[in-house]
């Protein structure tokens, strides 16, 4: 069994090496969006997109081996929601699965057109937009899972009192306002990348994930509150 000590380490550490998986995800993919060159020469020097990626994927996965790793701990305050927030970390994992790789698609489509001799470049472009327009569409589900989820682990950090209530404030705060800008977005009302509005709805959520993990990895999760939650479960075991 790992020691509560360790699994705040690998907690905190998942927190941090998920919030970078997305960005390298996307940095790996830009060539292909956002150069109409690469993809009508056949996108010869496709390896770094394909291994950015996998590495991406790889990284990104641990927000579910945080989950996993917080429902032993967090079951003991409710564990119908504990396991909700298992389900909703692994839906949201599935959604930015698609989001990583579906641009690689459009590789097999630029050779394609290249072995075709390159004579119908409107339907690779319109491909390409399509494309977009997913992953458009994706970053916003992402955005609600992640919100979704996130509430249901604000709220059981708050009853468990494993860490200073301030980072589950902060979280239940950031993740309640993330959840109506994504869907303001979806809309069109906001725009959440750009516009002041969606850029502040982002900051307490954002502070919620940076803080925590450095507090996880420093200071690790409240022992008294580990010790009471585990005499309260014998005695109902009783």
């Amino acid at each position: 069994m790992i020691s509560h000590r360790k699994t705040a380490i690998i907690v905190g550490a998942f927190f941090l090496i998920g919030m970078v998986a997305l960005f390298l995800g996307d940095a790996a993919v830009a060539p292909i969006l956002n150069d109409p060159d690469y993809l009508t020469s056949g996108a010869e020097n496709n390896t770094p997109a394909i291994l950015g990626t996998l590495i991406a994927f790889l990284m990104v996965s641990t927000i579910v081996g945080i989950a996993v790793l917080m429902f032993p701990l967090l079951k003991k305050h409710n564990e119908p929601m504990a396991l909700g927030y298992v389900g909703f970390r692994i839906t949201e994992l599935a959604i930015i699965t698609i989001y990583l790789f579906s641009p690689l698609l459009l590789i097999t489509l630029g050779q394609e057109y290249v072995g075709a001799g390159g004579t119908d470049a409107s339907s690779l472009q319109a491909f390409t937009a399509l494309f977009e327009a997913g992953r458009y569409w994706g970053l916003r589900m992402i955005w609600i899972f992640n919100g979704l989820a996130g509430l249901m682990f604000a709220y059981l950090l708050y009853k468990s009192k494993l860490v200073p209530r301030f980072f589950p404030v902060l979280g239940l705060i950031g993740y309640a306002l993330l959840l109506p800008g994504a869907a303001l977005d979806m809309l069109g009302h906001v725009d959440m990348l750009n516009d002041t509005v969606g850029i502040i709805a982002f900051l307490p959520g954002g502070l919620f994930e940076m803080g925590l993990p450095i507090w996880l990895l420093v200071k690790g999760f409240n022992s008294s509150a580990i010790d009471s939650a585990s005499g309260k479960t014998e005695t109902e075991a009783r």
